[in-house]
């Protein structure tokens, strides 16, 4: 354990906080007008523990085993945690929407694992870093929206139509990256079936 694994850990405990305050906030005590505020804290939290942990493992050579698993799956754990609780109200994101990165993220993990077995590791790509990106920024966009949804200066209507939208761009470079990545490294994985 070092300090990038911590900041890894300490983005997949934002995950159940983030779920915990959209969904219980009124029996927290939270407004509706304070909680985009209060959410979008947390994923300035969780972005910046994602950009300072790669970061660090990088400059002082604290790259890990452990950190190599961690991190992508921490984006996981991170962005489906959140797409998912926006199928709740205000956002109501369609639900067969979130499954695209579910979907995803389940089939490259288990390739990297699959071909770690076999004794070859699968590097990120950089369409993985740019889906990463977008969901970032989709999520960030919703989050900046609730704001004046939460005000009545927009309809929940436009909150949804606007982040399906939203959401759904990501979606779709989230698709392409994963067959991006298949494609590039189709060579180790048809290796894993012999």
């Amino acid at each position: 354990m070092n300090i990038p694994n911590y900041l890894t850990f300490l983005r997949i405990l934002i995950s159940p906080i983030f779920l915990v305050l959209y969904i219980y906030h009124e029996e927290l005590g939270i407004s509706s007008t304070t909680l985009p505020y209060i959410l979008l804290g947390l994923l300035v939290i969780s972005e910046l523990t994602d950009a300072f942990d790669g970061f660090l493992a990088r400059r002082y050579k604290q790259v890990t085993e452990l950190g190599k698993i961690l991190d992508p799956l921490a984006d996981s754990i991170v962005h489906i945690s959140i797409f998912m609780t926006f199928t709740l109200e205000p956002v109501r994101l369609p639900l067969p929407l979130v499954f695209v990165f579910f979907y995803r993220d389940s089939v490259i993990s288990t390739l990297r694992t699959l071909c770690a077995l076999k004794g070859f590791a699968l590097s990120a790509r950089t369409s993985g870093k740019i889906k990463a990106v977008t969901q970032a920024v989709a999520t960030f966009i919703v989050l900046a929206l609730m704001i004046p949804a939460s005000l009545g200066l927009i309809s929940n209507d436009s909150l949804h139509q606007v982040a399906t939208i939203v959401i759904g761009l990501s979606a779709l470079y989230t698709a392409y990256s994963g067959f991006e990545y298949v494609w590039a490294n189709w060579k180790y994985i048809k290796a894993t079936s012999v």
